[in-house]
């Protein structure tokens, strides 16, 4: 069966030390949690790929003997398992091991190109292990997506027992410390610097982040899944932002100079004479970085607003206005509902 470098413990959440019943279990849960029938889109690709590895790491795991010989071997503990009973095979033969070879390679020197330096034919115990990848997420607000920023990321890594040294058992019972895991979770916060212009739904990598690698592994990775804030004000489409403006119906009629708000300072902008409700005004460059280099627009999408109330003076003049002949703003409308 094909194998993987990541950890079969660490695929299930599992401590070494597991039963066979928590390896059940935690297979069970993980396997509802990855189905890919439950997902969709790209979504459904990477549930796959996990649900694979899932499986893979059950399949060794809950075979007694399979699982020991993985917890001897590590990952490779199919072909570990092949050239050790090879090497004993020569061994019974008379045959001297640095002599023993495939294909012009001794058997030492192919066992430690499988695992990295790591073994010897006479030591198979200790293979360098990479550390798996972590995944969480971090919120960016717009301002944040605009200039780019540091966050600190908070972290529950998991690092082997000093109490019982990871073995899960201390003098023949379960670890009190870890509760027979082996391992505990520290709390770790880290920095990591966001660049301007990520997207929703980015996945930011920051190298060597992740778990710690075993017998000399190197880490995994960290990943952050970006997710945007919510904005009362700013609505974002692609790298261009859209604001509501309020205007007066005078400004709206007469025209006006307005201050107007931008992710960085206000600005001040013309408002034409003439202006509907809807119309909109183009800010460029005001918007948030694009892919494709550059910067995105602001458009500021007018609204006529009424006075909160109106005085007897103001009250004077739209009486004068109700008595100037003008066009019915709902002849359109009235004539669209006959035709409809």
């Amino acid at each position: 069966m094909a194998t993987t470098e990541r950890d079969y413990y660490q695929i299930l959440g599992l401590a070494r030390g597991a039963s066979a019943d928590e390896i059940k279990k935690a297979y069970r849960r993980l396997a509802r949690q990855y189905h890919p029938d439950l997902h969709s889109g790209a979504k459904k690709t990477e549930m796959e790929k996990k649900f694979k590895e899932l499986n893979e790491a059950n399949e060794v795991l809950s075979d007694p003997d399979k699982r020991k010989k993985y917890d001897r071997y590590g990952a490779q503990w199919e072909q570990a398992e092949a050239f050790e009973r090879a090497r004993q095979q020569a061994g019974a033969r008379g045959e001297a091991g640095p002599e023993f070879s495939f294909g012009g390679e001794g058997f030492s020197d192919i066992f430690e190109n499988l695992f990295g330096g790591r073994g010897r034919a006479g030591s198979t115990q200790g293979f360098a292990l990479p550390g798996e990848d972590l995944e969480t997420e971090v919120e960016l607000t717009l301002r944040e997506v605009l200039t780019g920023v540091t966050k600190r990321v908070s972290l529950q890594e998991p690092v082997p027992c000093s109490t019982c040294q990871g073995s899960g058992r201390l003098r023949g019972r379960p670890c009190l410390t870890c509760l027979g895991h082996g391992v505990r979770l520290e709390p770790k916060t880290i920095e990591v610097k966001i660049p301007a212009g990520v997207q929703e739904g980015t996945r930011v990598r920051v190298a060597g982040k992740g778990q710690a690698g075993q017998n000399g592994g190197k880490r995994g990775d960290l990943y952050l899944q970006v997710l945007l804030k919510p904005n009362k004000i700013f609505r974002l489409h692609g790298s261009d932002l859209h604001v509501i403006l309020p205007v007066w119906p005078w400004e709206a009629a007469l025209g006006a100079d307005v201050m107007a708000p931008t992710l960085g300072e206000p600005v001040r902008v013309k408002v034409p004479p003439g202006s509907r409700a809807d119309s909109k005004l183009r800010l460029k460059g005001k918007g948030l970085p694009s892919a494709s280099g550059g910067y995105g627009d602001l458009f500021l999408i007018l609204q006529i607003v009424m006075p909160p109330s109106v005085s007897e003076e103001e009250r004077k003049l739209y009486d004068q206005l109700s008595r100037m002949k003008q066009q019915d703003p709902r002849a359109e409308l009235l004539a669209a509902a006959q035709r409809s």
